[in-house]
């Protein structure tokens, strides 16, 4: 009986493994070195093998991106993206298909998913405020207005997640900057800081989750909260930056998100000036600049902060400089294609994929010797956007 057993067993085991060979299974992947890439002339959104080096799929229908941002769900599989339409569309990386899509308000610029990968908001231009949404379903479960004086609607702009679920986001037309819990969703808890400084445009946290900077055009200056004092209060730093004596003409506003910080020191773009201020990120005081080739527009550090990489406005936008940081120097200047939109590090920092919109091409080079190793023909590309992204607070 023993010996009948044996065999039988044997026999479960042979067919269990002869199921098990490769030509039954599905194809099997993970998503750490997956992207997107936007091509924003056909609402195409281009999924990007960072590995390979190469547009593994297209999902199409996304609308209107001629302004359009991205953030990925906690595991990375999907990827949310805000249109300028104001449409939210859910697309499985995977799958290579739209799984969920709303038109959810009339103008949007950006959003963000909270840090327990369940909610995502999105930041609107018209009617203004911010929406909250079910990440697996899409369904509306905030609904937060913006009102400026007068109690018009005001634009929303500088959306980022922190800890928990909460968000921070400014008021571009109030002066104001808003921090909203959701821990419970249906009953939203606002912190409101109003006369933080004039015209808000965008704004960011810094790696910890402990500040909130937001840029002003109305003034010179910076707007900063530090969401860790138990009754946060925004306070102006690096007064006298921006425009300074002699204001340029500003063709492009810098991207906030593309601030870098590396080390001690934060990199950011000045306002209507050729030059990248250098911040002391304990005092944020400024402590130095950094002549550049033109109106900064993205400022963003390789992920080990040992450069920090700058494209530029027009007419400059074309370029793209690369500063050292122990030198503070800049060491190279690139010119990858026409219309330098976007640049995204790969998640160690080896390489860094850079879009040239009007050149319909995308350039993957190489951080240490600065060679082109490879490119990718894209309609349009602009936002360039990878999984790693997902690990990442205010991204």
């Amino acid at each position: 009986m023993r010996r009948r057993e044996l065999l039988l067993a044997s026999g479960a085991a042979l067919t269990l493994t002869g199921c098990a060979t490769p030509a039954a299974l599905p194809e099997l992947r993970g998503t750490g070195d997956l992207g997107v890439v936007i091509e924003r002339a056909r609402g195409t959104l281009a999924i990007v093998d960072t590995s390979e080096r190469r547009v593994i799929a297209e999902v199409t229908g996304l609308g209107d991106l001629s302004h359009a941002s991205v953030v990925f769900s906690r595991d990375a599989r999907f990827a949310y993206v805000f249109g300028r339409d104001g449409g939210l569309t859910k697309v499985d990386l995977l799958a290579r298909r739209i799984t969920a899509r709303i038109v959810q308000a009339g103008n949007s610029i950006g959003g963000a998913i909270s840090a327990d990968g369940a909610l995502v908001a999105a930041q609107n231009y018209q009617p203004g405020g911010v929406k909250v949404f079910d990440a697996r379903t899409l369904a509306l479960v905030a609904d937060l207005p913006a009102e400026a004086v007068g109690g018009k609607p005001s634009r929303v702009v500088g959306l980022v997640d922190l800890p928990g679920r909460r968000f921070a986001w400014s008021l571009l037309d109030a002066d104001a900057i808003w921090i909203a819990d959701l821990s419970e969703p249906s009953s939203p808890r606002v912190t409101k800081l109003e006369g933080i400084g004039r015209m808000p445009y965008d704004a960011l946290v810094t790696p910890d989750g402990r500040h909130y900077i937001a840029g002003l055009f109305g003034e010179d200056g910076l707007a900063l909260v530090d969401l860790w004092q138990e009754r946060p209060a925004a306070r102006r730093i690096l007064a006298g930056y921006g425009r300074g004596q002699e204001p340029l003409p500003v063709y492009k506003m810098p991207h906030l998100r593309g601030w870098a910080v590396a080390g001690r020191r934060a990199y950011l773009p000045a306002i209507g000036r050729h030059e990248v201020l250098v911040v002391d990120t304990e005092t944020w005081a400024e402590v130095g600049r950094i002549p550049v080739a033109g109106q900064p527009v993205f400022v963003m550090a390789r992920p080990d902060g040992r450069q920090v990489w700058v494209n530029f406005a027009v007419p400059d936008y074309d370029r793209v400089q690369v500063i050292d940081t122990p030198t503070q120097r800049i060491v190279t200047t690139l010119t990858p294609g026409k219309a330098v939109l976007h640049l995204e590090f790969t998640p160690r920092g080896e390489t860094v994929w850079i879009s040239s919109r009007d050149d319909n091409r995308v350039s993957v080079i190489d951080t240490q010797s600065f060679a082109t190793v490879a490119t990718l023909n894209v309609d349009s590309p602009s936002g360039i956007f990878f999984t790693a992204r997902a690990t990442r607070m205010g991204l």
